[in-house]
């Protein structure tokens, strides 16, 4: 994939659009499958820490990085700091 420095707005968008979608898809994935671990869980009736904790936590651990990445990329990141270190070797 081309970097964001060549991406057209229309490019960039539709790449932001996309990492969104995923991101959506992400979560439901998460709450729909995480309700049926903990119904299931809870039915089965075992006393102490069950194994529906260790999903949850896990899972959603990974789904954090995967929306700390979709907001991270929202502020180009990479751009802005190529620019900030072009700006200060220009001066160098």
């Amino acid at each position: 994939m081309s970097t964001t420095e060549t991406r057209t707005p229309e490019e960039q968008s539709r790449y932001r659009a996309k990492y969104l979608s995923g991101l959506i898809w992400h979560v439901g994935a998460f709450v729909i499958i995480n309700v049926f671990f903990w119904t299931l869980d809870l039915a089965l009736g075992q006393e102490g820490l069950q194994w529906a904790h260790w999903i949850t936590g896990f899972w959603g651990l990974a789904l954090a990085f995967h929306a700390l990445a979709y907001f991270v990329a929202g502020r180009q990141l990479e751009e802005r700091k190529a620019r900030q270190y072009l700006g200060e070797n220009s001066r160098s």
